[in-house]
């Protein structure tokens, strides 16, 4: 289990940006004590890969543990694979408010969003 606070994250690979930890901080207090995001990357979608966001009380030996305020993310060791150097944002607009994901070893992505591929 790796467990590093945002500043180390480059470590990981893996940043949150400042408002994606204060949703995730709101989202596990509404979830629960023992609640922690857990993001995953899944076979599926039109373009081969999607993204899987769930609550976990479970911390696995292979985690990446990323802490950024009162906001704990889990990584499991395979999607830590497809995410290397990803920034994990949130996003308000007049359409929508999402949990996006830029990552850098996505080829290409469908137009609904939510897949992509590697």
């Amino acid at each position: 289990m790796t467990d590093i606070t945002q500043n180390d994250a480059a470590a990981g690979g893996v940043t949150v940006t400042g408002d994606a930890a204060k949703r995730i901080a709101f989202l596990m207090q509404q979830e629960g004590a023992d609640a922690k995001l857990r993001i995953e990357v899944q076979g599926g979608g039109c373009s081969g890969f999607s993204y899987g966001f769930r609550f976990d009380s479970e911390v696995h030996a292979d985690d990446l543990i990323i802490e950024q305020d009162d906001a704990v993310v889990l990584i499991d060791e395979t999607s830590l694979q497809f995410l290397g150097g990803a920034k994990i944002d949130y996003v308000e607009d007049l359409m929508a408010a999402a949990f996006r994901i830029d990552n850098p070893n996505a080829s290409s992505a469908c137009g609904c969003g939510t897949s992509f591929a590697i």
